[in-house]
């Protein structure tokens, strides 16, 4: 999928066709807009490169700061005032944003630095971006693991200047700057430095090489050159004292004449800094291409996982994006971790767990399992150090203590990891700390008062408890196991028998519309709670829109008066927001999959498209593309229950490169997937030849099947009404056996 890849969708302001059919009755409250950028960056890696214009929210772009609706813009044009590290992707507002060290190139004096000249033919690749700037420099940045080359071609000039500002960082909005509280940078010979920065509680090193011969190199302070001096130190910053500072390589250029800037990164200091940069790219002067050969070709195995038979080139584009996009976080920095000394598995980026869990995280344990090894190995480092296991997580020390959002999310990561059977996880270590974490914040509410608040939270712990009785099962702490059981069934104490809804409460991004549908362990008794088949899918009819008129989503600075009228549709947010990601399958379990079909279809037909404004809302570190990813190819999965169920995919064919062995899917009597086309419904599934009753697969089903067949077909069908998926109060638990 790696030619079908474009970096700049989700880049701009959501600008899809008008929604057909069933999704035009959806409403998007939530910023509208992707939030992604097209930087450089490598799959799961530490470091990414990007132009910096200081929009929000990752430092590319043209928007100012907003949580509803179309957003301001505070630019016309693409724009930039250098290339900087270190990018969210996809997230909305979490505090402060990264964009460290600076590099600009120059054709005027340093008085100049933070101007912003418009960008010119922009170019974006996986892990290559590459653009010319109004000023006639050509830039191209590409990354590695933990590393970052840059490339700039200069016109003749006679003071041509490469400027690194290690003081720059986060964003040009109000409220949005990181300061730096210490800092240190250092000349060590002609074409090589080094510096390291203190912000948000971690160091964070760069080591530097310019391959410039000739030029100056010489420190900067306060855009004042300081001829002969060698070190800059500064043991105590304020914002109201911060004055620029940096370094500058300058020099004559001939015309088209490339001079590269290669920066290795490190939490633990220079000197690995510079290890870093030596294992990226090695030690010769020109590694540009040679660092971008690799890096492409490691996105080529990445992407190379999944293959679809696609019905156009716009939607090979789309899934070749999202699949990318799944593809870039957590940030894996092994042996980096500023928080403990030992070497061994860290990562930061994980932003956020209500955002990954669901989608992003089940993907990338499918696809590369011992990725999710080495994360859960960090997140216990985690837990051990710093006291919990997070909700959110940044390259920021203990700045993260999420607890509006969600609880103990990580534990549905832990139960799917566990039925894996992989080596590198010490299980009874990892028991320990999800068993404590269970009783923390939220927590000690659930245990003494049966309920937390906001309800949500309810919910979060119970299925926790579930999650962490499946994984003392697997352990044969059989004590332990019923005593998490027992406290998994408080997700009851949530609901309103009276309305099959939850109870009223304070809500994080929705209302308890948004939130009632989530699967649970115990859907069968979820679903009796509400009355029943009929009365829950009547209350999902409700919630989808089905029968509804079309409505208006919000523009640019809704007022309060159109936001409640919109929240009071209590209606399907179109994938707008992240808890509706699982809604659609809740129809699966009261026996209805063909309205799951319904509904999933109406999303990848409308919700997605090609451009910078191809995504309906925030890509929330790729969980909205690893929803389209799995919708696409016709499969969910249950986060925590080791449990995909199936539907009809959005294309006839597909490959899945698993570890056991490829899985194929293949259909009959398929329709492509249109706005406002007919759906087409599963008639049968037969697995490697035999037939599958069931709409669902285990875990350990998904990795041994090789094929996957589905018979489609133009009507509903009886397939899956029957058998439902499996809830903890069934009869017999593993009712369906496998296949």
């Amino acid at each position: 999928m790696y030619e079908h890849v474009d970096p700049f969708i989700g880049t701009g302001a959501t600008d899809l066709p008008t929604p057909k059919g069933l999704a035009a009755t959806w409403w998007w409250p939530k910023p509208q807009t992707g939030n992604t950028h097209p930087g450089a960056m490598h799959p799961f890696g530490m470091v990414s490169a990007c132009p910096y214009s200081g929009a929000y929210p990752t430092g590319y772009g043209l928007y100012d700061f907003n949580t509803e609706g179309v957003p301001d813009q505070l630019y016309d044009r693409p724009v930039a005032s250098g290339f900087t590290h270190f990018q969210q992707s996809g997230t909305g507002a979490i505090r402060k944003y990264y964009n460290y060290f600076r590099v600009t190139p120059m054709l005027g004096p340093l008085d100049d630095l933070g101007t912003t000249w418009d960008l010119l033919d922009e170019v974006a690749e996986p892990g290559y971006y590459a653009a010319t700037l109004s000023s006639g420099v050509h830039c191209e940045v590409t990354v590695g693991p933990k590393s970052a080359v840059h490339r700039y071609t200069f016109p003749a000039n006679d003071a041509a200047r490469i400027v690194i500002d290690a003081s720059t960082g986060g964003l040009a909005i109000p409220h949005s700057r990181t300061v730096p509280l210490k800092a240190h940078l250092a000349m060590l010979e002609p074409g090589v430095a080094q510096g390291e920065i203190h912000v948000e509680g971690v160091p964070l090193a760069v080591h530097l090489e310019v391959d410039a011969p000739g030029w100056r190199q010489l420190l900067w302070y306060d855009r004042r050159l300081m001829p002969g001096g060698t070190r800059l130190d500064f043991d105590y910053i304020r914002p109201t004292t911060l004055r620029p500072f940096g370094l500058m390589f300058m020099g004559p250029s001939r015309a088209e004449q490339t001079i590269e800037v290669r920066l290795g990164f490190s939490l633990r200091g220079c000197e690995k800094a510079r290890e870093n940069l030596h294992t990226d790219v090695g030690r010769s002067q020109a590694t540009f291409a040679g660092r971008r050969d690799q890096t492409a070709a490691s996105w080529r195995d990445h992407l190379g996982k999944v293959e679809i038979m696609a019905e156009s080139d716009d939607q090979a584009t789309v899934f070749g994006t999202a699949l990318y996009h799944s593809l870039v976080k957590p940030c894996f920095a092994p042996d980096e971790s500023p928080s403990w000394t030992t070497e061994g598995p860290y990562a930061f980026d994980i932003c956020t767990m209500w955002d990954i869990y669901r989608t992003q995280l089940p993907l990338m344990t499918t696809l590369f399992p011992q990725r999710s090894v080495a994360l859960a190995g960090a997140l216990l480092s985690i837990a051990e150090q710093e006291g919990n296991l997070p909700i959110g997580y940044r390259m920021a020390k203990g700045a993260d203590r999420f607890s509006r959002q969600g609880s103990a999310l990580a534990h549905t990561f832990f139960a799917d990891l566990c039925q894996l059977d992989l080596p590198g996880i010490d299980w009874d270590w990892a028991m320990v700390h999800l068993e404590m974490d269970l009783r923390r914040t939220y927590g000690e509410d659930y245990l003494v008062h049966g309920v937390a608040h906001p309800i949500s939270h309810t919910l979060d712990l119970a299925y926790a408890y579930h999650c962490t009785a499946a994984i003392a099962h697997k352990l044969r702490d059989r004590t332990l196991a019923k005593q998490m059981r027992d406290l998994a069934q408080g997700w009851r104490a949530a609901y309103d028998p009276g309305t099959g809804l939850l109870r009223d409460s304070t809500f994080y991004e929705g209302g308890r519309w948004n939130y009632s549908f989530r699967l649970l362990h115990d859907m069968r008794a979820r679903i009796a709670l509400a009355g029943g088949d009929e009365a829950f899918i009547g209350l999902l009819d409700r919630f989808f829109g089905y029968d509804a008129a079309p409505v208006t989503q919000p523009g640019v600075r809704p007022s309060v008066a159109e936001m409640d009228a919109g929240y009071a549709l209590r209606r399907f947010e179109g994938l707008n927001n992240e808890p509706d990601y699982e809604s659609p399958w809740s129809y699966h379990y009261a026996g209805r999959p063909d309205r799951t079909a319904e509904v999933v279809h109406a999303a990848v037909a409308n919700q997605f498209g090609t451009g910078r404004g191809g995504l309906p809302g925030n890509d929330d570190s790729g969980g909205l593309s690893a929803w389209y990813v799995w919708a696409t190819l016709g499969l969910f999965p249950v986060a925590g229950q080791n449990l995909f169920l199936v539907s009809a995919p959005a294309v006839a064919e597909s490959t899945i490169r698993l570890p056991e062995g490829d899985l194929s899917i293949t259909t009959t009597g398929f329709e492509p997937v249109e706005p406002g086309g007919p759906v087409s419904y599963v008639q049968s599934i037969a697995v490697n030849g035999r037939a599958l009753e069931r709409p669902w697969v285990s875990g350990r089903e998904l990795r041994r099947i090789r094929n996957l067949h589905i018979e489609l077909g133009p009507r509903p069908s009886g397939w899956g009404a029957k058998i439902r998926p499996p809830s903890t109060s069934d009869p017999l638990h593993t009712a369906g056996g496998e296949a």
